[in-house]
């Protein structure tokens, strides 16, 4: 009996392996179709998809909703306050309500929705505000990084569904190093999974700041990217599971530049390797894991073009040139992509070999 129980066994265990690899089947990349679904005059950095709506944020105190099922505009406004240059660079969203977050002073954190009512929850005025990213773990619980305004970077928390926020003490986090801080590039420098959170700061020096309880504490690690001046570091990270992350960054000012902009860790962030050292890409403003890839495949977007790596970050291809800020997957096949006056829509395609 023990023999057939344990014959029995096997066969539910190799079948659950097959059905494992089938979700998470591999494949190669081999080109990506681009299809402009908006065109306006505004730059573009932060985006979320989700099935039914595209909701983008950007320059000029712009922002709004494209109907993800035929593109069509549901919703354009402006929002900001009198005689200032509003720029939102963050935003996120919860299943109830959406927010975004102007980079700069003052900053402005509005909560909003698909019909346009928008409601200030957050101020904050200084010489030295600029808030960089902003996320949430769940309904409750978001999040928002920028740079720092006193001895630490800015972090500021929501525990009420984004009704209220607090700025977190400096006495509850890691000192800043002098010349520290994030990129406002593409909302892709903070990441979340679970009640993890890590955000990463460049300039001159970039590290990876790590809590394990939606905020509550923080640890802080050095990172074996490029850094050194105020435009270089640390851009963009993206944790697959609570082990499994990848940071791209490299310097805007200098994008072709290839040395050490590209990093992964296995041990939830405490840990770093450089991979494609001195190879293509260059600089890159947003990286992501392939949805249901395992982990394996990862699509990185910047001004200078799309690159693909289907064997965690140690090998990369080009697939197009064009120029893009940041990207967010719909599925493995499908993503949005925004940038300088367009959100583009994204079909990555499988190499046939031919």
């Amino acid at each position: 009996m023990k023999l057939i129980w344990g014959f029995i066994f096997l066969f539910v265990f190799a079948s659950c392996v097959n059905v494992a690899k089938q979700e998470n089947a591999m494949h190669e990349f081999g080109s990506v179709a681009v299809e402009d679904i908006f065109t306006k005059e505004i730059s573009i950095r932060a985006l979320k998809v989700n099935p039914s709506h595209i909701f983008y944020a950007g320059s000029n105190g712009k922002f709004g909703y494209l109907n993800t099922a035929d593109h069509s505009v549901a919703f354009m406004g402006r929002i900001g306050e009198q005689n200032t240059s509003t720029e939102f660079r963050a935003i996120g969203s919860t299943d109830e309500c959406d927010f975004i977050l102007s980079a700069g002073t003052p900053a402005l954190l509005y909560k909003v929705n698909y019909f346009g009512k928008r409601k200030l929850v957050y101020r904050e005025e200084g010489e030295k505000v600029f808030y960089d990213a902003m996320t949430f773990w769940n309904a409750t619980d978001g999040i928002a990084i920028g740079d720092p305004t006193d001895e630490c970077m800015s972090v500021i928390i929501t525990r009420d569904g984004g009704e209220t926020w607090q700025k977190v003490s400096c006495d509850n986090l890691p000192k800043a190093l002098k010349g520290e801080a994030a990129f406002a590039a593409s909302n892709s420098n903070i990441s979340v999974v679970g009640e993890h959170a890590w955000f990463i700061s460049g300039g001159e020096k970039s590290r990876i700041y790590k809590s394990k309880n939606k905020g509550k504490t923080w640890k802080v690690y050095d990172l074996p990217i490029t850094s050194g001046k105020s435009t270089s570091g640390a851009y963009s990270v993206d944790f697959f599971d609570q082990n499994l992350g990848v940071i791209v960054g490299g310097d805007y000012t200098n994008p072709e530049n290839n040395f050490n902009n590209k990093i992964v860790t296995t041990d939830g962030g405490e840990t770093w390797s450089v991979v494609a050292k001195s190879k293509n890409p260059g600089y890159r403003s947003c990286v992501k894991f392939v949805p249901n890839t395992g982990g394996k495949e990862i699509i990185a977007v910047g001004y200078k073009g799309i690159s693909y790596s289907s064997d965690y970050g140690k090998t990369w291809k080009k697939l197009s040139d064009e120029s893009f800020y940041t990207i967010a997957f719909i599925n493995e096949f499908v993503a949005y992509a925004a940038g300088k006056n367009r959100i583009s829509k994204l079909t990555f395609m499988e190499n046939t070999g031919e």
